[in-house]
């Protein structure tokens, strides 16, 4: 029974936190929600519709599963499709509380600090606020844990899988794939890499192909939508614009496109082009690292939240729900990195939600303050953040880990 205190202690801290959102008036006000177009997508499935090419899905096709399972058994009403979403997620944050107390017992953590930590866990939803429960981002953070936990007890073949079906859910993953390989490959050899690499590749593969072939022209919908859009005003680009706007006058332009708000033109392209360029060189920098070192667990987890952080930090599209992803990730860093990065995670976590969604319509329309002041530090921590955990990997010699 000692073994299930910390996950049972996480999972009734989230239970109470998911109960508070849904019923609080505080957190039920002025809720902007996703599930209108989830609903629509479970409904042209179950009638038949390939995604893809009879209607276009702006997701992978692992995304489907949490679209679909809502609308089982319709006819929904919208408020019952909602509902069912709201606890579908739910349990998939309990997936992910679990599997992060899994990756902790691979790791030096005591078990105190593993039920501090879990139950700091099941609290993060109510700090980041209503945007958890209508979009499906628990999803994909729930399958990217569970597939690092299994890396952190060896099952590598398993965690390639798992990788490769959180991929083909939210893209993002993919991202961790170079660091769990090069850690496979320096502990193990280069064939068990080349076996955990195929079996991410054949799950992957698995879950594209049958849109490839039923879908040829529309299946690759998802990966256009990344490439051409514009920079979101919610990124750290987008906020300095935000910020010289208030600074020195500069002129704006607002773009609502691919279901987002945008910022449009000559200077948005310029910021856009440049932190794509940072982020794209931040990658490669910590993959490199870790590639070149034998890493413990710890420090292969706080590689893994550096990808992580730095996708959010630099990439040119930072929606508030970006932020699951690294609730199940930055409790597994080094102990002496944990405490500030979760102070970090916190800080992002609470500004977020001191503008959204209450205040999101006036920051769109307005570019408001303060509330484009709260967007600005979000995103300054998520940088912070980032350059914690991928700083000691970079400083860190080979020799030194040998």
């Amino acid at each position: 029974m000692k073994t299930l205190g910390p996950p049972l202690a996480g999972c009734v801290v989230l239970l109470t936190s998911w109960l508070l959102l849904t019923h609080v008036g505080f957190w039920k006000r002025d809720q902007q929600v996703d599930t209108n177009f989830y609903q629509a997508y479970g409904t042209n499935v179950l009638d038949g519709q390939v995604p893809y090419r009879d209607f276009r899905l702006e997701y992978p096709p692992a995304a489907l599963p949490a679209f679909i399972l809502p609308e089982l058994g319709r006819p929904q009403t919208a408020a019952a499709y909602r509902f069912r979403f709201e606890w579908l997620m739910a349990l998939c944050a309990m997936v992910a509380l679990v599997a992060l107390d899994v990756a902790m017992r691979a790791l030096p953590v005591s078990r105190r600090a593993r039920l501090g930590l879990e139950a700091l866990a099941g609290l993060s939803p109510l700090i980041l606020g209503p945007v958890v429960l209508t979009r499906f981002d628990f999803w994909p953070a729930a399958l990217a844990v569970t597939g690092c936990a299994a890396y952190l007890h060896g099952r590598t073949r398993l965690g390639g899988a798992v990788l490769g079906l959180a991929t083909a859910a939210k893209f993002y993953p993919a991202a961790i794939v170079p660091i769990v390989l090069a850690h496979v490959w320096q502990r193990e050899g280069r064939a068990a890499a080349l076996r955990s690499l195929a079996a991410f590749v054949a799950v992957f593969a698995a879950c594209l192909l049958p849109f490839a072939i039923l879908a040829p022209h529309g299946f690759l919908h998802p990966v256009g939508i990344e490439l051409k859009r514009p920079l979101e005003l919610e990124s750290l680009g987008g906020s300095l614009l935000i910020a010289a706007h208030h600074a020195i006058g500069l002129k704006l332009g607002l773009l609502l496109s691919y279901g987002s708000s945008n910022l449009g033109g000559t200077k948005a392209s310029l910021v856009s082009a440049a932190t794509s360029v940072v982020e794209i060189a931040a990658l490669v920098w910590v993959w490199v690292a870790c590639a070149r070192r034998r890493l413990a667990g710890p420090e292969l987890m706080t590689g893994v939240a550096a990808v992580v952080a730095v996708l959010l930090a630099f990439g040119k599209v930072f929606s508030p729900q970006y932020l699951i992803w690294l609730l199940p990730l930055v409790p597994l860093v080094e102990a002496r990195l944990r405490r500030p990065a979760l102070a970090l995670l916190v800080a992002a976590y609470a500004l977020t939600q001191a503008w959204y969604p209450r205040h999101a319509v006036q920051l769109i329309v307005k570019f408001q303050q303060p509330e484009s002041w709260f967007l600005l530090a979000r995103n300054l921590v998520i940088v912070a953040l980032a350059v914690l955990l991928a700083r000691p990997l970079l400083a860190r010699t080979p020799q030194s880990d040998r």
